[in-house]
């Protein structure tokens, strides 16, 4: 069990952060439009775990990528992003499919995609990815390596390593039955995962999509049965309530001006490991990450130029 007055103790290694994952390119409308109707659509760099990779760089932490993208431009543009920002992209594989892409939606709620996948799926586990996994004090994942094989077969690879290392493992169970093959009961399969981790963060459309409409404390409480540690359940404007359970906090969202809501789950995934790997409480690391995720929404896509953590925290007064 966390408590919330306490500070996570991470092992003695080199990479603060291992992000496993997609890697992928992100078209978001350039006008607010919920049915595609626009003609324009812009380039940006994507996929959930390498979106946090970059950012907690800019936040002032240490972080590793491991993805597979093809071998186009796209795939091109996407490594040479990472070295931009100093990230080793040793973890990339290049694979003979054509580099994933999701299409969007711009909305101040919550974007539409349309999936297109092709060498995100396709990462094995490799002498680099077991390398860089040792190293890392945290490990972090979202359901789109789970949904295909043999992606699903690394992260189990991944998972089990981290668990008899004592590696910290973070979750987004960011289910979406687009993303799994027809027929495939993807949703037990992600409930299945939910009890390996240490700390997941489902937002209020996950929950309902693996357990149905319900109110936000039973769904929390859904996390918990299947043994989640901490969760942490993002409401949009709303805020978020948490649970180690035994005890459930609410926090209040920080957002005053919101332009895409593209990323956020990301930036306040991306707030909340710098914070815990720099020391921060609980209760505090989790403050920062939506004080990160409010910076972020004032910008359109999912990576955008963040300052150091320490200056989110003055500017939001944590």
């Amino acid at each position: 069990m966390f408590g919330f007055e306490d500070k996570i103790a991470f092992g003695n290694k080199g990479n603060d952060l291992l992000t496993v994952g997609e890697l992928l390119i992100d078209m978001i409308a350039a006008q607010y439009d919920e049915n595609f109707e626009g003609n324009t659509f812009n380039k940006f760099f994507g996929g959930s775990p390498s979106n946090i990779a970059m950012n907690v760089k800019k936040l002032g932490i240490h972080s590793l990528v491991a993805s597979a993208v093809g071998k186009d431009g796209l795939g091109s543009f996407l490594i040479e992003q990472l070295r931009k920002m100093d990230i080793d992209t040793s973890g990339i594989q290049r694979v003979n499919d054509s580099t994933s892409m999701v299409v969007l939606t711009k909305s101040t709620s919550t974007p539409v995609p349309i999936f297109y996948r092709g060498a995100d799926y396709h990462l094995a586990f490799d002498t680099v990815l077991h390398e860089s996994l040792m190293n890392s004090k945290i490990v972090h994942f979202s359901c789109w390596p789970l949904s295909m094989e043999p992606a699903r077969h690394t992260l189990e690879k991944v998972i089990e390593i981290a668990s008899e290392n004592h590696i910290w493992i973070g979750f987004d169970p960011n289910y979406h039955p687009m993303i799994w093959k027809s027929g495939e009961d993807g949703i037990e399969y992600v409930k299945s995962i939910i009890g390996k981790v240490d700390v997941i963060k489902p937002s209020e459309d996950d929950a309902e999509r693996l357990f149905g409409k319900d109110t936000p404390e039973n769904q929390l409480k859904k996390f918990l049965d299947l043994g989640a540690k901490l969760v942490i359940m993002t409401l949009g404007k709303d805020g978020a309530i948490v649970s180690n359970g035994i005890e459930t906090l609410k926090y209040s969202s920080l957002a005053t001006e919101v332009v895409d809501t593209t990323g956020a789950g990301d930036a306040f995934w991306s707030g909340f490991y710098t914070a815990a790997i720099k020391g921060y409480t609980i209760k505090d690391a989790i403050s920062l990450g939506f004080a990160v995720s409010a910076y972020q929404l004032k910008y359109t896509g999912a990576v955008v130029d963040l300052p150091k953590l320490e200056v989110i925290k003055e500017r939001y007064g944590i």
